[in-house]
Formats: C-alpha cells, sequence, structure tokens
C-alpha cells in the first residue's frame, strides 16, 4: 500500500462533478483515485440503450451556453443535435407554437398574437431577456433574491403566461412548475435559453460524463466501490479497507454528501421520466411540448428521436414523458400518462409500447430564494476534506462541473501552501 506521502487525492463519486474535479487535478500533476459506488460514470447523467432505443435517465438537454461545459467539453465530439428555439404549448385542446423572434424573425407576428399571455406579456418578455442577457453572468447570482414567481409578478407578467408558459417551462428545466425556487436560478437558466441552444449528443446524454472519464489516465476511475466514511487522509470502504489519500473530495450528491460530511442535507427534488416506442412520432419536429393547462401528469413531452435521429433504431421514434416527482406505482404512472397523451395526440398512443419508467428521489438539490447565497458555498469542509456537487453551486451540468473545478483548487493551493 502506497505511503501517505505519495498517496493519491481520493475523489468520491463519478459524477460531472468527481469526474471535472479529478482531471483538473490530473492536469496539474498529482495522482488521482476517483471511487464510483455504481456501474458507471455520469451520476445522475448517464444513458441506458434498450431495445435499440437510448433513454437517458431522466429528461435531460445540454444548454450550450453553460460557460464552463463550453471551457471543459468537446462539443465538436459530442456530435450535437439542437431542438428548435421555440416550444409547443398545449392549452385548451390544442398546440400554441411560441417561436424565439430574435432566432425566428419570420416567426415574430405568430409568437406574438399566440393565445399566451397578453400583447404587454410579450413586450415584458423582451424587457426580461435584455435584462438577463446585458449583465455579467456573476451578477445574476448576486441580485436581491426571490421565489422566480414572485419575480415574475412583479415584473408585470399576467397570471395567463404564468401559468400557461413559465410555470410548465420552470418545471421541465428546474423541477419547479410551482416557481418556488430561486430567481437567481430561473434567470441563469433563461439566459442560458437567451444566449444557447438546447442540444442533445449523438450518443445520448451519458456521451459527456464519458468523454469528461476518458482524459483521465487508464485505473484512475474504481467502478463498484463504495465509500462508507471520510476523514482528513483517508476513506474508508464498505468492508472496511482503509485507503490512505493526499486528501479527500466528496463529489456526490446532496444527501450522499450530508451524511458523509456531517453537513446539513440539502433537500431534494424528485423527478420521473415515461418511455415509450411508437411507430410514428407524434411531433415530427425537434421541439419540446409543454403542458401548460396543468392536468398533468405530464409536464413536458419530446421526442429525442426527431432531435438526434440515433435515440432509435430505424423505422422507430421515441418518446420522452417527463413527470414532476418520484411516482412509485409504476403501473398507475404509465397508466395516467398514456390517458393524458391520448388526449393530446389520439388513439394511436394505444399502440405505444412502454419501454422503461426511471423514478429520481434526487434529480436536484433544493434551490428556494437565499439557497444560492453566496452563489457559490465553501468547498473546504475542512483541511485535507473538500465538497464538490451542485448542491455547492447551482443545480445544473453547469453548477456541478463549477463545483469540481473549485473543489480541485483548493486542493491545489492547500497542497502548495
Amino acid at each position: 500500500m502506497a505511503s501517505a506521502s505519495v498517496a493519491p487525492v481520493i475523489v468520491v463519486g463519478a459524477g460531472l462533478a468527481g469526474l471535472a474535479c479529478a482531471r483538473r487535478l490530473a492536469e496539474r500533476g498529482l495522482a488521482v483515485q476517483l471511487l464510483e459506488a455504481g456501474d458507471g460514470v455520469g451520476g445522475r447523467v448517464r444513458t441506458d440503450q434498450v431495445d435499440g432505443f437510448l433513454l437517458d435517465r431522466g429528461f435531460q438537454v445540454l444548454l450550450t451556453a453553460y460557460p464552463e461545459a463550453r471551457s471543459v467539453l468537446d462539443y465538436r465530439g459530442l456530435e450535437l443535435h439542437r431542438f428548435d428555439p421555440g416550444v409547443l404549448v398545449r392549452t385548451g385542446g390544442r398546440f400554441v407554437r411560441l417561436t424565439d423572434p430574435v432566432r425566428r424573425p419570420g416567426a415574430a407576428l405568430a409568437t406574438a398574437l399566440a393565445p399566451i399571455g397578453t400583447p404587454l406579456d410579450k413586450l415584458r418578455f423582451a424587457a426580461m431577456r435584455r435584462r438577463v442577457t446585458s449583465v455579467p453572468l456573476a451578477g445574476l447570482f448576486r441580485s436581491p433574491d426571490t421565489s422566480a414567481r414572485e419575480a415574475l409578478a412583479a415584473a408585470g407578467f399576467s397570471d395567463r403566461i404564468v401559468e400557461r408558459f413559465f410555470a410548465p417551462l420552470s418545471g421541465g428545466t428546474m423541477l419547479d412548475r410551482g416557481l418556488t425556487a430561486s430567481r437567481r436560478m430561473f434567470d441563469f437558466v433563461f439566459r442560458m435559453f437567451a444566449v444557447g441552444d438546447l442540444v442533445l449528443p449523438t450518443r445520448g446524454m451519458g456521451a459527456i460524463p464519458e468523454q469528461l472519464a476518458t482524459r483521465l489516465a487508464p485505473g484512475t476511475v474504481q467502478l463498484g466501490v463504495t465509500v462508507d466514511a471520510v476523514e482528513p487522509g483517508a476513506v474508508t470502504l464498505a468492508g472496511g479497507e482503509r485507503r490512505p489519500a493526499r486528501a479527500v473530495v466528496v463529489a456526490t450528491d446532496g444527501p450522499t454528501a450530508a451524511r458523509l460530511l456531517g453537513l446539513a442535507d440539502p433537500g431534494s427534488v424528485a423527478a420521473s421520466c415515461v418511455y415509450f416506442a411508437a411507430e410514428e412520432a407524434p411531433i415530427d419536429e425537434p421541439l419540446i411540448v409543454l403542458d401548460g393547462d396543468g392536468d398533468g401528469p405530464v409536464n413536458n413531452l419530446c421526442v429525442p428521436s426527431e432531435v438526434a435521429p440515433t435515440y432509435a433504431p430505424p423505422g422507430a421514434s421515441l418518446v420522452s414523458a417527463a413527470v414532476l416527482g418520484a411516482h412509485h406505482e409504476e403501473a398507475a404512472l404509465v397508466s395516467a400518462v398514456r390517458a393524458q397523451l391520448e388526449q393530446w395526440f389520439g388513439a394511436a398512443v394505444r399502440s405505444w409500447r412502454h419501454l422503461r419508467t426511471y423514478r429520481i428521489e434526487h434529480a436536484r438539490p433544493e434551490q428556494p430564494p437565499g439557497r444560492l447565497e453566496p452563489p457559490e458555498r465553501p468547498v473546504r469542509v475542512r483541511p485535507g476534506l473538500y465538497a464538490a456537487g451542485d448542491h455547492l453551486d447551482n443545480a445544473s451540468i453547469n453548477g456541478a462541473m463549477v463545483s469540481g473545478r473549485r473543489a480541485a483548487d483548493a486542493v491545489l493551493a492547500d497542497a502548495s501552501a
């Protein structure tokens, strides 16, 4: 066994935060062991292959404007496919298209006349876009905080556009249909929508962590290794093995980090996703559909194979229905989802084949108003012991990778002190 003087930095958890942390440490010349209890890298960002379909573990997209993602990931290597810059809103028994008039000027009039909000709402929407894109990104996370709903009300938006558009949009992006989360996070996500694209990689969202993992030396990532306890200078594995470490970084989800480090549990927001195989796509465009009526259980829907054809085998389509909350009665959930979608798309839904249901208890950490203060919470627990994860920054792919970088930089700073 290695002596303490040459022991590696041990990173616990091979999600995006852990991978980003390990990558930065390795680039700076430190030996790293990345221990993952599961059977693959990615944490919550993974993709399964089922009957020729690519199933992301829950509804997920990459926003190309994420600044950390742009600096860390090779977008060309991911072979990204774009959603159209707009949405379909299901309301009043029909689908209403809202298109970004900045990117699709030809659709400006139709969007202005769409029965989603008032003409004044459309002007306020443009004003909000200008506000979130005109200030430095750090400024959004230092603005006075409140709930997203309170911020929209203060901006003068009508109840109609809040309930038909903003609520399901927030449900799809932040798992927060009630708009109770921090307006700072809402502004951040809205800015990412405004200045970048929503995309899916050719090989699924799991290609993102896999790309990060390939940049680590062989043997760095060790799968199926469960850490039961951590301390400065060592970790203890399930079964009792104790491994020495130059430093320990706990890069797990919030509840696991709270248990290992004795920190406050940041709380969890749950989500579910139901996948179907269809012979014919219910929508033949790369768009996200929002439930503007709030009839549920589906908050938003898309056909990933219309975005990236690799998500389905030839001659088939993949339908992804996102549901808020973790529903444990799978048969009842699938039945309710199918019934709702039959109202949307007709009797063809009855022939769709259910592929899999994902129920994710910890889809993201809770981020109520005030939680993002300070915007970046400390990653140094005590000398030799560090934390990383989106619960320390913001609940996003970007936040996870930022936290990993910050934890690595804290380790490096202490190592050189």
